[in-house]
């Protein structure tokens, strides 16, 4: 059978057929019905509540479902400090809620749902609760605060940077940074990842393992991304990212770009700011805070140095002036302990000729004492053969001629055996 071709007769325009789901929702779901969703944004605008719904897949990850919503500021008002108090919570993303909708459709404005209740038992959703059972993880693993304990070094000048290149965010942050109202100089090096889908994860462990394999020639990584919606912020907070954050031996600096959500690797990383250009801020701040800190340093050093300066030359001229005064004291000094040593030397040269000079007298008396002449005054002579004297009478022989000499006069004679 032949397909008829299309006319203009028998074809609808956009507004017809839009006009013609808005009434298949009106006659089909003319009542409210309740929802089970995850919010992957909240934001509040001119009393108005605006919502974004999503549904995941079963890996958690991936969206299959989407949907916007809103809350009039007359509803509004009387669900938040309701649902605040009951569960002491903002609405926000990450929340898994359960609330009263009522289907529309505008021919202009498309499909978006209509909250009319909402049910503050309902806690938060999966995204929260497997951000709080990654954040467990880590802690039973003992890395939760590892890159929190780093050190951040004293210069911050050579930034790794992951993000994408096109993103704004990215230009934001070193547009920031080169053009610092100060001159500091930065030097920063992209090492490109996937900021939102399913390729998230392994896109920026890939540019941390190649950080990691150059280490030395960085002082952090800096991790931006910029705008975008929130639930785009998914693959933020997976176990194995954080991991590889958590573990990484260089400060992680996170500017995710939504200041009103925390990712995980924005919980776990040394420091979360909230922009790109709020990480470039955060980095010329440091570095500023270190300029502050070395030109005191030297300012007080110089300060230090005259002040040493100007004493030690007070100091040397004092003693210039008491160096005469020194002198005049000191040769007096020197003289006295002369004259001192002068008439112990004297004293004790005279004691010495002394004692020197008696045991002279007693060993003079001695050898007089014992001299010849002494002995012979006594009585005895000495004989002699051939002019030695004789001491035993043996030694003589017969006829032998002896002298012998006394105190008065020598007698010779000849020996008779």
């Amino acid at each position: 059978m032949a397909t008829a071709h299309p006319t203009s007769a028998n074809s609808l325009t956009l507004y017809e057929l839009n006009a013609h789901v808005r009434g298949l929702i009106e006659t089909h779901l003319d009542e409210p019905v309740w929802l089970r969703a995850e919010l992957s944004e909240a934001r509040e605008t001119r009393g108005h509540c605006y919502l974004e719904f999503v549904q995941k897949a079963d890996d958690g990850n991936s969206i299959v479902a989407r949907a916007r919503g809103q809350i009039w500021a007359n509803t509004w008002a009387l669900l938040r400090p309701h649902f605040e108090r009951a569960t002491g919570q903002r609405l926000s993303a990450g929340m898994q809620v359960l609330v009263e909708v009522r289907a529309t459709f505008h021919e202009l404005y498309g499909y978006s749902l209509n909250v009319v209740d909402i049910d503050p038992t309902y806690t938060l959703g999966d995204l929260a609760r497997r951000r709080q059972e990654i954040l467990h993880t880590l802690e039973q693993e003992g890395v939760l605060n590892m890159n929190k304990d780093l050190p951040l070094p004293r210069l911050l000048q050579r930034i790794a940077v992951i993000s994408s290149a096109s993103a704004a965010g990215y230009q934001d942050f070193c547009n920031q940074l080169s053009n610092n109202a100060y001159g500091l100089a930065f030097h920063t090096s992209l090492f490109p990842a996937v900021m939102q889908g399913d390729a998230v994860e392994s896109s920026i462990i890939a540019a941390l393992n190649a950080i990691a394999d150059q280490l030395d020639r960085w002082d952090c990584v800096v991790i931006i991304r910029g705008g975008g919606a929130a639930a785009d912020l998914n693959g933020f907070d997976t176990l194995a990212l954080a991991e590889n954050v958590a573990q990484f031996p260089l400060p992680v600096i996170t500017g995710i770009g939504h200041e009103r959500d925390d990712t995980v690797i924005d919980l776990i990383s040394h420091t979360r700011v909230k922009t790109p250009t709020a990480a470039a801020e955060f980095l010329i701040q440091h570095q500023l805070e270190e300029l502050a800190l070395l030109t005191s340093l030297a300012e007080r050093l110089t300060r230090c140095s005259a002040e040493r300066l100007r004493t030690e030359q007070e100091r040397l001229l004092r003693i210039a002036q008491q160096l005469p005064t020194l002198f005049t004291l000191r040769r007096t000094q020197e003289e006295q302990q002369l004259q001192l040593l002068w008439q112990r030397t004297v004293h004790a040269a005279t004691t010495r000729l002394t004692q020197q000079q008696h045991r002279l007298a007693l060993t003079e008396a001695k050898l007089q004492s014992a001299s010849p002449e002494q002995i012979l005054r006594l009585g005895f002579s000495i004989t002699r053969l051939n002019g030695k004297a004789l001491t035993a009478a043996a030694n003589a022989q017969p006829g032998d001629t002896l002298t012998t000499t006394l105190l008065h006069g020598t007698l010779t004679s000849t020996v008779n055996l």
